[in-house]
This record gives C-alpha cells, sequence and structure tokens, in this order.
C-alpha cells in the first residue's frame, strides 16, 4: 500500500491468514505486527520478540472486522467498547479465552477482563 503518513495504529499489513487478534482488546494486526510492537491497549502482556506470548494472547480464531480510526468519536466504536482503545482494526468476535496466567496479569494491572 506504500508509504505515506503514519496513524496512531498499525492497520495490518495484510489481510491474510497471518492476521491474529488480541483476546483482551480484539486489535487486529500481524503476527510479525505483534511480535515487534506487541498491543498498543495491552502492554502489560509484554507480547514483544515473545514467540509463546503472542500465542497465548491472541488468537487467529475471530471474526469481522471493523476499522476505527477515531475510535472516541464513533458508536461503533462504543458499541463494542473499544472507544478506549488505539485507533486500528479490530475483530467484533474472539474465540478463545485468555488463560490464567494471563487473566491474572489483567488482575494486577487493575485492567477487567471480560471474556466474551
Amino acid at each position: 500500500m506504500g508509504g505515506g503518513h503514519h496513524h496512531a495504529a498499525q492497520v495490518p499489513a495484510s489481510l491474510g491468514r497471518d492476521l491474529r487478534a488480541c483476546l483482551r482488546c480484539r486489535l487486529v494486526k500481524t503476527y510479525d505486527q505483534f511480535n515487534k510492537n506487541g498491543c498498543e491497549n495491552c502492554k502489560f502482556f509484554h507480547m514483544e520478540q515473545e514467540h509463546d506470548r503472542i500465542l497465548e494472547c491472541t488468537t487467529v480464531n475471530f471474526s469481522g472486522l471493523i476499522s476505527s480510526m477515531d475510535p472516541t468519536g464513533s458508536w461503533a466504536a462504543r458499541w463494542l467498547r473499544i472507544s478506549k482503545f488505539v485507533p486500528g482494526c479490530y475483530a467484533l468476535a474472539v474465540s478463545g479465552v485468555l488463560n490464567e496466567d494471563m487473566q491474572n496479569i489483567c488482575e494486577d494491572n487493575n485492567i477487567k477482563y471480560v471474556p466474551r
């Protein structure tokens, strides 16, 4: 898609089999993007360069994709409860839940985790 100016969010580099969705916030990026920058909404998972952690915290099993460039002003973002998250692409639904260790990390960070 060529260069141009950067947005806050990393839009998935390719819409292919490589896409994963964060199990907590549903941010969708490629495996490589999670590997490089982790999840912008869930920094406390420390996914950067952590193959196993990425597999624990993200899933390839998600459906739907919404692009949210101005989450604060979007009714869809409010409806999906992503208005506090960084702009980006989000899954409408993910299948799978965080394992207990990851849920504990959420608790330790006073983050409410609500499996969907």
